[in-house]
């Protein structure tokens, strides 16, 4: 991937665009092949060097990977625990640092107002909104999202996609990102990449594909 660019990884449910980001991440070793991420090999890192990896590597999962009985503050500045020490994070459990860089992130999602409620509290679609502004706060170098629209509506949809490839820009650095909406994926990625059964069978920029083009694939691999 180059700098600054947005990809959109598309196909079916079991394609394996989830277990592609885990790779990527560091979370899922490669069963052949590798990938190389700011220069290094994720499934050959540990410890200390896989931290500072994943620091530079911002994740919204499919599930979200939030703490329901914390506060939106906490799971926010979750983001930033790569960069700090423990006991700084422990700290901040009782009383949460970067209160402003926080709400900062919470404004541009839409849930300033939410920022001390538990998170269990949220729908989904906030919950969705808490993953976004954790990785917001975080400014990673690569932001690698898991359905990151999938319970939003059409216009919040389009403006997470906005948010994370403008974050993805503004440090030089990638956005890589699964979709289920052929649509978002045209609107806004510069290259779309389709798997079927783990392969690659789709590679195309976003500006030579239409929209029926993509969602006739989206029926070809469902």
């Amino acid at each position: 991937m180059a700098a600054g660019e947005r990809v959109a990884v598309v196909g079916a449910s079991g394609a394996g665009k989830s277990t592609l980001l885990g790779v990527v991440n560091g979370s899922v070793p490669p069963t052949a092949g590798g990938v190389r991420v700011h220069g290094g090999d994720p499934a050959a890192l540990r410890g200390r060097e896989l931290r500072r990896l994943r620091a530079r590597t911002g994740t919204i999962h499919q599930h979200l990977e939030l703490v329901g009985p914390l506060r939106v503050v906490h799971n926010v500045n979750a983001g930033r625990l790569g960069s700090w020490s423990a006991a700084r994070a422990l700290r901040s459990l009782v009383q949460p640092h970067g209160l402003d860089d926080v709400r900062s992130a919470l404004e541009q999602v839409g849930l300033a107002d939410r920022m001390f409620e538990r998170t269990d509290r949220l729908s989904g679609g906030e919950r969705q909104r808490v993953a976004l502004a954790r990785v917001l706060v975080q400014r990673p170098d690569l932001v690698l999202a898991d359905e990151p629209a999938s319970a939003l509506d059409p216009a919040l949809a389009d403006e997470a996609m906005r948010l994370l490839g403008e974050l993805a820009a503004d440090r030089g650095g990638a956005l890589l990102a699964s979709l289920h909406d052929p649509a978002l994926a045209l609107r806004h990625c510069d290259r779309v990449v389709g798997l079927a059964a783990g392969r690659v069978v789709l590679d195309a920029p976003a500006a030579s594909l239409t929209l029926p083009e993509l969602e006739a694939f989206y029926g070809v691999v469902r």
